[in-house]
């Protein structure tokens, strides 16, 4: 039997079951879960992953990156308690998934990506679902993005050896969140990090395992 072609309708069922799963592990922010509900994650993905769109997993984008699996996202998303209209840097465009995601909650986003083709990729995908308000641009994330500064949030979507210290040197001196993934390069600690003022605390959330953070203040390119 020859299947029609992939689209947002066939998998609308499976986007409301992915937003019940991660309902039942403990993702309760609704405004992260109505995002979730909103954006047709298949059309992040090539050929036969789309197929595999709402499998709480993640999935190769190509250039030796990953797609995070649904539940990372919403994880991460959830840990920075966003309000609409705040500024958000986002480390990591890769397949543009996760920037639409959080411009789904009326954020203000900013994101950056090491890998030219997978920018233009996202970007491509972001227009193609009427998201045209996303800055953007390729280059090396550790080093965040000055010119707009400060952040009311920075979210980094790959393993750090540490916290760069530019990018809590970017974040908003009035509650400022970073959520960081923090340890080797194959397993982190993802961390909570607060600025109030000229302080910085720092609250260690689960276990994730995501894919290096490539950069001046991050892994070094081998």
């Amino acid at each position: 039997m020859r299947l029609g072609p992939i689209t947002s309708d066939r998998f609308s069922q499976d986007r409301l079951h992915l937003v019940q799963e991660l309902r039942s592990r403990g993702i309760h922010d609704e405004r992260v879960l109505e995002a979730v509900a909103g954006i047709p994650r298949e059309r992040f993905l090539d050929g036969q992953y789309a197929a595999h769109a709402y499998d709480d997993s993640a999935l190769p984008i190509g250039e030796g990156q990953t797609i995070s699996q649904p539940y990372t996202v919403a994880y991460q998303t959830q840990a920075l308690d966003l309000k609409p209209g705040e500024k958000v840097l986002e480390l990591g465009t890769g397949s543009g998934y996760q920037t639409a995601i959080l411009a789904k909650m009326g954020v203000r986003v900013y994101t950056i990506e090491r890998h030219v083709a997978l920018l233009e990729q996202a970007r491509k995908r972001l227009e193609s679902l009427e998201f045209h308000r996303i800055i953007s641009r390729a280059g090396d994330g550790t080093r965040g993005w000055p010119e707009y500064a400060p952040y009311d949030a920075i979210l980094v979507t790959a393993g750090a050896p540490d916290v760069p210290e530019s990018l809590t040197k970017q974040l908003s001196t009035e509650g400022g969140r970073l959520v960081i993934p923090i340890g080797d390069k194959k397993k982190q600690v993802m961390y909570l990090i607060r600025r109030n003022g000229e302080k910085l605390s720092g609250e260690a959330l689960a276990d994730f395992s995501f894919v290096p953070l490539i950069g001046s203040e991050g892994w070094a390119l081998r």
